[in-house]
């Protein structure tokens, strides 16, 4: 089993959603979550009582909202979730996102107790 953190556009959340549903892998989590990639992208102005710090910070990168998505996969199916998000965020412009693939030990079905790959179904 494979775990999969994709942090994406918040305007993409709609196409992400559908196009996982599409591929048959409903089941994910999404959160908002804020951060910024090695892009200086938009300029934070910080207004202060000081001039000197005000100078210091003004030009500070912002911090941008951003939704994570999580979602546990056989390892089968793994090529098709990556390959899913990625067709569905791609733009081509900085800031489309990344992808983290962790291995993932066991998984447990609250309501029966069902353990491993029969709890992704």
């Amino acid at each position: 089993m494979k775990l999969i953190l994709a942090i994406i556009r918040i305007a993409k959340m709609s196409d992400t959603k559908i196009a996982l549903s599409d591929a048959g892998l409903p089941s994910f989590t999404a959160m908002q979550v804020l951060g910024r990639g090695k892009g200086h992208g938009d300029l934070e102005k910080v207004e202060s009582v000081d001039p000197e710090l005000r100078e210091l910070i003004s030009e500070m990168p912002r911090l941008k909202s951003k939704r994570m998505i999580t979602l546990v996969v056989t390892d089968e199916k793994k090529e098709l979730a990556v390959e899913t998000i990625i067709k569905a965020n791609h733009t081509g412009k900085s800031g489309d996102g990344k992808i983290f693939i962790l291995p993932t030990n066991d998984s447990i079905r609250v309501r029966t107790g069902e353990t491993g790959d029969l709890t992704l179904d």
